[in-house]
C-alpha cells in the first residue's frame, strides 16, 4: 500500500528528529546537509508524488560513504559510524513510497535515536530521546489502517504514541532491571564519551583556562565521611607543573613511585569519595594532600594520580588527604634544579627585579612577601584577561596588570626562581558549592584554578596562592566571587537553582549511568539471593514480565466494553449519543430500521430529518450489505456524521420520545 502524504510527513519528521539527536556531534555540512533532506523530499514528493530515480540515489550513497571516510579516516568507530547511520536513515527518505519501506526507516531510525546515548547519558538528554520516541511510535501508529478520520490527526497519533510509550514503560523497566549484564557497559570501550569534558589540560598557558573558567557543567563531586572542610581549604589537587618555555607550564616526565615526596601529617585524616566526571585524560583529583592512591591508580613522586586508564566514563574513588601537611623537608637536588630552572632569554624585567629583592638583602620570606604586596598594590582580578607578548610574565608585571589565577601563578613562580627559591606550578580545582540536601560537595569547572607551590628549608613544600593577595573573595566565597560583575549569571539564582538540581543528575548518575553487573547481583538480596547469577535474573525478569502482561490484560479486560466495536460502531454509537443528549432515549437492544423509526416520530417536521435518514441508511449498507466496509467510506461516514446540524432538542416528554 502507497504511503499518503501526511504518513509520509510523520516519516520525514520523525527521521529529522532522530538525526537531530546527533547534530552537535556531526560536521557541520552533514548536519546541514542532512536536516534540508526531509523539507525537500516532502516538497518533492507533493509536487511530483514520485519517488527519486534509483540513478539519483545510488550515487548520493557512494558520496556518503566517501565523504564520510574522507572525514574520519574510515567508517568503523562510534562518531562515524553514527554519521554513517544518520546519512543512510535520510536517503531511505529518497525512496519510500510503500508501508513496508516506512516501517522499515522507522526500525532504523529507532536505531539511530539509541546510538545518541553511546555518547552522553545525562538525565536531561535521555529523557529527550525518550520523547523522541513519541514521535516514532506516532508514525508507526499513522501507517495502520487510519479507524477515523479525526479532526486533528497528528494530534491523535501523538497521543497514540504516547500512550504506546507509557505501556512499555513497565517492560523497559524489568529489562533494565534484570537483563544480565556485562562486566563492563559496551560503551566501556576506549574513545568512550567523545563529548566528555576534557577538563583541566596538562599544559597551562595564561589565559588558556577562559573557556573553563565559564564552563557551569560539573567537575567532580565529593561525599566526606566526616567534618566537611571550610571553603578556604578546599584545594583540589590534579597537576604539578615544573617545566616552563618561556610561555607555558608542562610537565615532562616522573619519577616512580617508590620516591616519593615525604608527608608530615599536621592535622587529621580527612577520608572522603569523589566521583569524577569524564575527562578523557588519565589524571584524578584530590584534595591537598592526598597520602595514598586509590585502587587501580598511581601516585607520582610529586603526589599526582594517575589512572591506569583514561577517564572516559564517571569514576568513583575513596581517599585519604591530610589539610594540614609538611611536604618533602628535604629536596633532591635534581628536583631543586628543576624547580630553579627558566629559560635563557624570557621576560628580562620581571628576573632582574626579582634579582634586585635579593640583592637587597631580603631572606626568601620577604622575598615572598614583597611578590604579594607588589600582586596587592596594583593587579585587577579578571577573565578577560589582555593578551600578552613573547615575554608574558614581563607583559603581565609591568604592562597589563591583570589577570587571573593562572597570570598570578605564572609570574609569582617565575619570580621566586628569579630569586633562587624553588617554586612550581598547581592546577586543580578551589572551593565548590555544598549540596547539604545531597549531603555532597559540588565542583564545577569554572572553580578550575591554579596556585604555587615554593620549597622552604625546614617547612618544605608550602602551598602559595598569589590569587588570594589580589582577591581574596576567590578563596573565601569560591568561583562565584571571580566574576567582579562580569558574569552575573554565575552568581545569580538561576545559577543557584542548577545546583539545586544538580542533585537529581547525581542520583540519576548513581542509581542508572552507574548500574552496573556488580549492583545488579546484589537485586535479589531481599528474597534471600546474596550474589544474583544470570538464571536467577532471568527468572525474575521472566516472572516479572509474566505479572506485568497479567496485570495488563486484566486491566484491558475490565476496560473494554463490548459496545466499543470497530470504527463503524464508532461513529454509530457517536450518532446515537448526539441524539440522545437531544432527547432520543438510546435503547442497546434497538436495531437500526426501529431506531429510524423512532427518528421520524420524535422530528417529524424537522429539517434535519432527511440527513438523519440517509445517515441510517448508510450504515445499514455499510453494516450489513458489504463483507467488509471500505475505510474511505467508514472515514466518509464518520465526518458526515461530524458535520450533520443536530435537530432541535425534545421537550423530554416520554411518550413522545417513546
Amino acid at each position: 500500500m502507497r504511503l499518503d502524504q501526511r504518513q509520509f510527513n510523520l516519516l520525514a519528521g520523525t527521521a529529522l528528529i532522530a538525526v537531530a539527536t546527533h547534530l552537535m556531534r556531526l560536521p557541520p555540512w552533514l548536519a546541514v546537509s542532512l536536516v534540508l533532506i526531509a523539507p525537500w523530499r516532502m516538497w518533492s514528493r507533493q509536487r511530483t508524488g514520485k519517488a527519486i530515480s534509483v540513478w539519483l540515489r545510488v550515487p548520493l550513497v557512494i558520496a556518503l560513504v566517501a565523504v564520510i571516510i574522507v572525514t574520519y579516516g574510515n567508517i568503523f568507530g562510534r562518531e562515524p559510524g553514527t554519521a554513517l547511520a544518520c546519512g543512510l536513515l535520510m536517503l531511505k527518505l529518497l525512496e519510500s513510497e510503500k508501508i513496508r519501506d516506512a516501517r522499515a526507516a522507522l526500525g532504523f531510525a529507532a536505531f539511530v535515536m539509541m546510538s545518541a546515548l553511546l555518547f552522553t547519558q545525562t538525565m536531561g538528554f535521555t529523557l529527550l530521546v525518550c520523547l523522541s520516541l513519541v514521535a516514532l511510535l506516532a508514525a508507526l501508529n499513522a501507517l495502520q489502517p487510519a479507524p477515523l478520520a479525526r479532526r486533528h490527526p497528528l494530534l491523535g497519533n501523538l497521543r497514540s504514541g504516547l500512550l504506546l510509550l507509557g505501556f512499555g514503560l513497565p517492560l523497559a523497566i524489568a529489562a533494565f532491571l534484570f537483563v544480565p549484564r556485562l562486566s563492563s557497559p559496551l560503551w566501556g570501550s576506549p574513545d568512550t564519551f567523545a563529548d566528555a569534558r576534557t577538563g583541566l589540560n596538562d599544559r597551562m598557558t595564561p589565559g588558556s583556562m577562559t573557556e573553563l573558567l565559564v564552563d557551569d557543567t560539573p567537575a567532580l563531586r565529593v561525599h566526606f565521611d566526616g567534618e566537611v572542610p571550610a571553603n578556604s581549604a578546599r584545594y583540589f589537587r590534579a597537576l604539578v607543573l615544573w617545566d616552563f618555555d618561556g610561555s607555558s607550564w608542562t610537565r615532562e616526565g616522573w619519577r616512580p613511585q617508590l620516591d616519593l615526596e615525604t608527608v608530615e601529617a599536621g592535622s587529621a585524616e580527612t577520608r572522603y569519595e569523589i566521583t569524577l566526571e569524564p575527562t578523557n585524560r588519565p589524571w584524578l583529583v584530590a584534595l591537598d594532600v592526598p597520602l595514598a592512591p586509590p585502587e587501580n591508580a598511581r601516585m607520582t613522586y610529586d603526589r599526582t594520580l594517575y589512572a591506569r586508564n583514561r577517564i572516559d566514563q564517571l569514576r568513583q574513588y575513596q581517599l585519604r588527604s591530610v589539610l594540614g601537611y609538611r611536604l618533602d623537608e628535604s629536596i633532591d637536588p635534581r628536583d631543586r634544579a628543576r624547580a630553579l630552572r627558566l629559560p635563557d632569554g624570557f621576560n628580562p624585567k620581571s628576573l632582574a627585579l626579582a634579582r634586585q629583592w635579593r640583592a637587597e638583602g631580603r631572606d626568601d620570606n620577604r622575598v615572598i612577601q614583597a611578590a604579594m604586596e607588589l600582586f596587592n598594590a596594583s593587579f585587577t582580578y579578571t577573565l578577560s584577561a589582555p593578551m600578552l607578548g613573547r615575554d608574558s610574565v614581563d607583559d603581565f608585571l609591568f604592562d597589563t596588570r591583570a589577570g587571573y589565577c593562572e597570570h598570578y601563578s605564572s609570574a609569582f613562580v617565575v619570580l621566586m626562581r628569579a630569586a633562587g627559591i624553588p617554586a612550581r606550578v598547581v592546577t586543580g580545582y578551589q572551593g565548590g558549592w555544598w549540596n547539604a540536601l545531597g549531603n555532597y560537595l559540588l565542583v564545577r569547572q569554572s572553580d578550575a584554578h591554579a596556585w604555587a607551590e615554593v620549597w622552604l628549608q625546614g617547612r618544605g613544600w608550602v602551598r602559595m596562592d598569589p590569587t588570594a593577595a589580589i582577591n581574596p573573595a576567590r578563596i573565601e566565597a569560591g568561583e562565584t566571587a571571580t566574576s567582579g560583575g562580569q558574569d552575573s549569571y554565575s552568581g545569580s539564582w538561576l545559577r543557584q537553582i542548577r545546583n539545586r538540581l544538580d542533585l537529581v543528575n547525581h542520583l540519576w548518575t548513581r542509581t542508572i549511568v552507574q548500574f552496573n553487573a556488580l549492583r545488579q547481583k546484589s537485586l535479589l538480596q531481599p528474597l534471600g539471593i546474596g550474589a544474583a547469577e544470570q538464571r536467577d535474573l532471568l527468572l525474575a525478569l521472566a516472572v516479572l514480565v509474566a505479572s506485568i502482561l497479567l496485570a495488563a490484560t486484566i486491566w484491558v479486560m475490565r476496560s473494554v466494553r463490548s459496545k466499543d466495536g470497530d470504527a463503524l460502531d464508532a461513529a454509530w454509537r457517536t450518532l446515537r449519543q448526539r441524539l440522545a443528549r437531544r432527547g432520543l432515549t438510546d435503547r442497546a437492544d434497538e436495531g437500526p430500521v426501529d431506531y429510524l423509526k423512532r427518528i421520524r416520530a420524535s422530528w417529524a417536521a424537522d429539517p434535519a430529518l432527511p440527513a438523519l435518514e440517509q445517515l441510517v441508511r448508510r450504515y445499514v449498507d455499510l453494516r450489513y450489505s458489504r463483507g467488509a466496509a471500505d475505510v474511505a467510506d467508514v472515514q466518509a461516514f464518520a465526518r458526515s456524521i461530524r458535520e450533520i446540524r443536530a435537530p432541535r432538542a425534545l421537550d423530554r416528554n416520554p411518550r413522545r420520545a417513546t
